[in-house]
């Protein structure tokens, strides 16, 4: 008699469950209230190619003024800052023409980026080691193609709305490659007797 009673009851949860779906959706994390106005700190260029952290710099603070959450300050005045540096920029051809002219190539790009709470200066709401972005494009002498200045351009949108993505909308936004640990789990030191 229970298992019947165990079968019926099983099957109703399941077909409850089978019309609805089930999503897991994390709370997000914003920002502490107590920051209001946000400064953007001058990128930190780590590569070779000179005058890349400026045109990330202006995009980042254009894309906060364009989401208009958080006013935009110096860093005197604001209450938190983002704080960033491009590790890694490096532009490859990887397709041929049959005279081996290169015809597309890719750009890829990685940014460490911080944000730092201004009221408790050894702490960072959010840290991002390996932001990146990437993009393929042709050459400038095909239809459609562009400069590798003009690809590059697009890829500073792409990063800076990565940014304010991680700083507005919260933790559930992260793009990079972040490793997040748990907490270390603690031995139980009670030892088991046999019998």
């Amino acid at each position: 008699m229970r298992k019947h009673i165990f079968l019926a009851f099983a099957a109703i949860i399941l077909s409850a469950c089978a019309g609805s779906d089930i999503l897991y959706r994390p709370a997000g994390q914003k920002l502490p209230q107590h920051i209001k106005r946000i400064s953007v700190r001058p990128f930190i260029n780590k590569t070779e190619r000179l005058g890349l952290e400026e045109k990330l710099t202006l995009k980042v603070i254009d894309e906060f003024l364009k989401n208009g959450e958080y006013g935009i300050a110096d860093e005197n005045s604001s209450h938190g800052v983002v704080i960033g540096e491009i590790a890694h920029y490096l532009s490859t051809p990887i397709q041929y023409d049959v005279n081996l002219v290169p015809t597309v190539y890719k750009i890829n790009i990685i940014a460490s980026v911080k944000f730092l709470d201004k009221s408790n200066p050894n702490h960072y709401i959010w840290e991002e080691p390996a932001m990146q972005a990437s993009m393929l494009f042709s050459a400038p002498t095909l239809p459609g193609g562009m400069t590798e200045e003009q690809a590059r351009e697009e890829l500073w949108k792409t990063l800076a709305k990565d940014i304010v993505l991680r700083t507005v909308q919260g933790f559930g936004s992260a793009t990079s490659i972040s490793q997040k640990k748990l907490p270390p789990v603690q031995q139980s030191t009670s030892t088991v007797k046999s019998d």
